[in-house]
């Protein structure tokens, strides 16, 4: 009988925003919101099986279509505030102490009147969150591939402004979407505007393109972590310069296998990354389509990996050891796996 992985304390730190809300919040928000879901969500996010489309511009383009539909129901202050303090509370439910969610107030702004006052809400949102649920929420502003890099600075500008350490702060600035899009290097300013105000800097890389877009990123953005990153365990000596560099890696198994990096979940080169001394962080990138949570990317790792309880313990420490939580939190955290670790536990 192995220990119960929901209470193994964890940080989260790849969850988009919009891909965080469940099935029930889509359905109940597109009521509210008047707008009609098309099948193919409906469909998808009401499935057993997990969502499964090829690696290739065609299976993006299925799933940006899936996702903007999803963040069409997003229209008001309220449901803002409902997905922060949602993912918050599935997060305490799965044993997650730390949440560093990732948005783009670009998306909600022309709602609630610009995107200085969608971020606002977002982060008090988060502070609300992180006192009602016991889970500590920072914020991620994730800019896009698909728009102009100078859309990038303003963003960037406007994280700095809301920058901070403590909960419901800005933490970080990250790059999302269709790694094929844009000119990594063209940025650059923009990551450079965030790294001057100390914000940790994690933008997405090696899932949909291989170790040479790893190496782009790396040198062109500078990160400290390193959204997917899984595909630079096909270059070795790329992937010791990330291990000497310190940068952390955001893997998230169910989204791999869904989007096609991989065909199966076994094919996933977990094994492969902590043996090189890798920082691992496991995320669940987007829940309501790849229809799993943080806890079963855990569960993925034991039973599709068969990791044990000091190496699931040993995933939970990278997690946390990688978030920006303060000296003091990660401590506690820490503490707090070793005694989940050589006590008694909760058993499965």
């Amino acid at each position: 009988m192995a220990r119960d992985l929901r209470t193994l304390p964890k940080a989260h730190l790849h969850l988009h925003f919009t891909g965080s809300m469940s099935a029930l919040t889509l359905s109940e928000l597109a009521i509210e919101a008047g707008v009609r879901i098309p099948e193919t969500l409906r469909e998808t996010v009401a499935s057993a099986d997990p969502l499964r489309l090829p690696a290739n511009e065609r299976g993006w383009f299925r799933f940006q279509r899936m996702y903007d539909a999803a963040r069409a129901v997003v229209r008001s202050e309220a449901a803002m505030r409902r997905l922060i303090h949602e993912a918050a509370q599935a997060d305490a439910d799965e044993g997650s102490r730390r949440l560093e969610i990732q948005v783009d107030p670009t998306s909600y702004a022309p709602f609630v009147g610009g995107i200085t006052p969608a971020l606002e809400i977002i982060t008090d949102a988060a502070r609300e969150a992180s006192a009602t649920t016991g889970v500590e929420t920072g914020i991620i502003v994730a800019s896009s591939r698909t728009r102009h890099p100078l859309d990038a600075r303003t963003l960037a500008r406007l994280a700095v402004r809301h920058a901070g350490d403590g909960a419901g702060d800005v933490i970080g600035f990250g790059l999302s979407n269709d790694e094929r899009r844009g000119n990594t290097a063209d940025f650059g300013p923009a990551f450079r505007i965030a790294a001057r105000a100390g914000l940790l800097l994690a933008p997405h890389g090696g899932e949909l393109l291989g170790p040479d877009h790893v190496a782009e990123v790396v040198a062109h953005l500078h990160p400290h972590r390193l959204g997917h990153g899984v595909r630079a365990a096909e270059d070795p000596a790329l992937l010791d310069r990330i291990v000497a560099e310190r940068i952390a890696l955001e893997v998230c198994p169910a989204s791999n296998v869904s989007l096609g990096v991989f065909p199966t979940a076994q094919e996933l080169p977990l094994r492969r990354l902590l043996a090189a001394g890798a920082d691992i962080a496991l995320g669940a990138d987007d829940p309501l389509l790849f229809g799993s949570r943080l806890l079963a990317q855990y569960e993925t790792a034991r039973h599709v990996h068969g990791m044990t309880d000091a190496e699931l313990a040993e995933l939970a420490r990278g997690s946390i050891r990688a978030s920006r939580a303060s000296t003091a939190s990660k401590a506690a955290m820490l503490a707090d796996v070793g005694a989940w670790l050589t006590g008694p536990g909760l058993r499965e």
